[in-house]
Parts: C-alpha cells; sequence; structure tokens
C-alpha cells in the first residue's frame, strides 16, 4: 500500500508567526534608522564621556574593526578620550580553563558595585585557529552583573593576538575609563604561562587557581606566579575547603623563595568561593592595600609609565605587520612563492629573504 507522502514528508512549509497587534512600527523604524545612521567619531567620543553605553560599545566595535577605514575614525575617538582616561584601578585576572573565572568575576563585580563602584569587565575570549570563530559565552556566566546597571560586560575575541588579550584591549580600556568606570577587570583566555600581554596593561595582577587538581606543581614553577601580585585559590569550599588551605600553606612558602619585586609588595594567598560569594571582601582589600602601597613608593605610576612605553613599541609593531600583509605588492609576491614553496622550488627561508627585499 502507498504511504501518504503527504503527511510522511519533513519538508512542508510551517504558517509563519504573525506580526503582533501591539507592536509599535513606528518605533521599529526608529531603530533601523537608528541602526543605519552612523555618528562621526567627535558625537561618539562626547556620547562616551557622557557615560553612554550604547555609543561606548559601538566605539569598542569600531576600535577592534580590522577595516582600514575605521582606523582613522577610531584613533579620533581614542585621542578625545584620553584626558579622560587613566582614573581607574586595571585588574588582570587569569587561570587555567575551569578554575571559575566567569563565576569568580560575577561575584567579584556585583560586590564591587554594592560598594558603589562602577565595573567594566573585558572578556577575552579565545579564537578558533581553524574557523576563526568566538563563541563569546562569558555573559551568560555573569548573570547577576550584566543586568547591574554599574557593569558594563564587552565580550573579544581573541583572534591571532597571543597572551590572553584581545587585539584593541588597551584601547578598550581607555573608552571604559573615559566612560567613568573606575574599576577595569580584564579576564584572559587562560593559556597558562604566557598572560605577558594582559601584565603589560593592568595596575594588579590576580591569579586563579584550584586545590586537588594537580597543578599545584605547575603553580610553583617560574612564569606566571612571578607575575602575580596575588594568588587567589578559588572553589574552597565544602569538600575541597581542606585541600584549599593545605594548598593555600605551599605556594605561600613557594612565594617566599622568589626574589623581591620591583614594586616592593609581597604577594598575598587567598581563600575564596565565588559559588558561595565567601572571600571576596578579603580581595578588594589586598587590592586596596597594593594600590595605596605602590602609590606611596611611586610604583604605581612609574608601572603605568612603562606600560605606555610598551604600548607604543606594540602599536608600532602591529602596524607595521598590517601595513606590510595588505600591500598589493607583498600580497602577489607571497601568493607566487607559496606557490613555489608546494612545488618544491624555494624554501620557506629563501621565499621569506625574497619577500622581505621587496
Amino acid at each position: 500500500m502507498a504511504k501518504n507522502t503527504k503527511s510522511s514528508s519533513a519538508l512542508h512549509e510551517k504558517k509563519g508567526v504573525s506580526e503582533s497587534e501591539i507592536t509599535n512600527k513606528y518605533s521599529i523604524e526608529t531603530i533601523k534608522k537608528r541602526r543605519r545612521h552612523q555618528p562621526s567619531a567627535e558625537v561618539l567620543a562626547q556620547g562616551i564621556i557622557k557615560g553612554d553605553i550604547t555609543y561606548l560599545s559601538r566605539a569598542i566595535t569600531l576600535v577592534e574593526s580590522s577595516n582600514p577605514l575605521h582606523l582613522e575614525k577610531a584613533n579620533t575617538i581614542i585621542k578625545h578620550c584620553l584626558p579622560y582616561a587613566n582614573k581607574s584601578v586595571r585588574i588582570g585576572i587569569t587561570g587555567v580553563p575551569g578554575v571559575g573565572k566567569s563565576t569568580f568575576i560575577g561575584a567579584f563585580g556585583s560586590q564591587l558595585t554594592t560598594n558603589g563602584k562602577k565595573v567594566a569587565v573585558l572578556a577575552v575570549d579565545p579564537s578558533s585557529s581553524l574557523t576563526k570563530g568566538s563563541i563569546l559565552g562569558d555573559k551568560t556566566r555573569m548573570e547577576d552583573l550584566v543586568k547591574d546597571p554599574n557593569a558594563f560586560i564587552r565580550p573579544s575575541p581573541s583572534g591571532s593576538s597571543l597572551g590572553g588579550v584581545a587585539r584593541k584591549t588597551r584601547e578598550t580600556i581607555i573608552l571604559c575609563e573615559a566612560a567613568g568606570f573606575d574599576t577595569i577587570i580584564i579576564e584572559t583566555v587562560g593559556v597558562g604561562q604566557s598572560e605577558t600581554a594582559v601584565h603589560s596593561m593592568v595596575d594588579f595582577f590576580l591569579l586563579l587557581k584550584l586545590a586537588g587538581a594537580g597543578d599545584e606543581l605547575q603553580g610553583i614553577k617560574r612564569g606566571i606566579i612571578e607575575m602575580a601580585d596575588t594568588i587567589v585559590i578559588n572553589k574552597a569550599d565544602g569538600d575541597n575547603l581542606k585541600a584549599a588551605k593545605l594548598a593555600k600553606v605551599e605556594f605561600n612558602r613557594a612565594l617566599h623563595l622568589y626574589p623581591a619585586k620591583a614594586s616592593g609588595w609581597q604577594p598575598k594567598v587567598t581563600l575564596c568561593s565565588a559559588l558561595q560569594q565567601e572571600g571576596i571582601d578579603a580581595i578588594w582589600d589586598i587590592i586596596n592595600d597594593y594600590v595605596e602601597a605602590t602609590q606611596k613608593n611611586n610604583y604605581f605610576e612609574h608601572h603605568r609609565n612603562e606600560q605606555n612605553k610598551f604600548w607604543l613599541l606594540q602599536t608600532i609593531e602591529d602596524r607595521l605587520k598590517s601595513d606590510f600583509f595588505g600591500d598589493s605588492k607583498i600580497k602577489e609576491a607571497l601568493k607566487s612563492q607559496l606557490e613555489l614553496i608546494e612545488e618544491g622550488k624555494t624554501t620557506p627561508f629563501a621565499a621569506a629573504e625574497y619577500i622581505l627585499s621587496l
């Protein structure tokens, strides 16, 4: 017996959802017009200075853009915002994937806004080396903070940048400071011991660790631990509390083996449970003590100046790389040399020498 083809096929069109009777067509058209309208750099900058989050988001998008047409506009916005920047405490937070960075930042940020602070979170999401895409899902783990009017969360893809930060994180910090945010938190992608880039743009570097995860020895190794101003052992609750206390003792012993920091600060080790919101206040007290101590001995200002010098060199390097690979002659030569390498007619080193000679 033949089957009824009409009912057996899954490929059929369903009736669409009709437009609601209460939909305001005028409002829809207004929103569309606003999206089409591109405000000038000056208008965007003024909006940022007034604390307009919409203008801040649009400006960050321009700054992060790799489109050469957006570069001049982005630079103009930054120039207008610079006089209003440098009035925040910049905190870098790193740790291995799964340590609870997003949950910790959610609890920590909420505590700060409760104390009257304005918090900007720059969450850097790892980009796929294959598809170049990012999930940008950090906001989903900061449910309370994302609804807080005194908080701003901006997820950005790491792209091809190394060191756990996005390509334009420094510029984004300036825009957030100009918008009135007095505490900037940078969450890195958590790539282990290569967080040198984020260390070069923050005042305070916080390392999140786990107890009983087999990374105590890894944490004691030279590298990222030398950069940390405080080690926070997260998930110190329930059955894990005893292991966390033992890890705290071990890290305290290890820290005394390192040479004194240029800041004169002795790194601290503390426990917290981001999930239970325990130990968060103590971390903010440590950060305040650090800022006060380094401002007294002038290291705070000195460190910011050194960061600006590093930023200058990094900007030159990025611009040279962009201009080099964007040159039409280089593009053609690169394509030709890649074909020769595939055919075995040249070596990568000889090809590089030839392209650089152009």
